[in-house]
């Protein structure tokens, strides 16, 4: 599949599950999900997305809750792309601790903040 194409449908993935879990973090103040990226197979069957979780203490207890939820998910995500996808891919979700990595660098190199 084009390349260009690829990405222009983990954009538009990446985007919609941004807003649907933006939704659904609103009743739960202090919570932050986004999408960090979406990586989508060449024959557009499987998403894979990376989000990124705040506070990190809470990731693995969202992660199961978004992973028993992924068949809704699918559905709500279906239902803003059915017009741009015929097929809707089967998503994976894991936790992005790319910042957290980030965060541990800075602390091992600057000691004294």
């Amino acid at each position: 599949m084009d390349n260009k194409r690829l990405n222009k449908i983990e954009r538009l993935l990446q985007k919609e599950l941004g807003d649907i879990f933006q939704k659904q973090t609103q009743a739960m103040p202090g919570t932050l999900i986004s999408v960090s990226a979406v990586r989508v197979s060449p024959d557009l069957s499987v998403a894979k997305a990376f989000l990124s979780i705040f506070p990190s203490e809470k990731a693995t207890a969202l992660l199961d809750a978004i992973h028993a939820n992924a068949k809704s998910i699918r559905y709500d995500l279906g239902r803003r792309v059915r017009t741009q996808l015929r097929q809707i891919p089967n998503l994976s979700f894991f936790i992005d601790d790319s910042l957290d990595y980030i965060e541990n660098i800075d602390k091992l190199l600057n000691p004294e903040h």
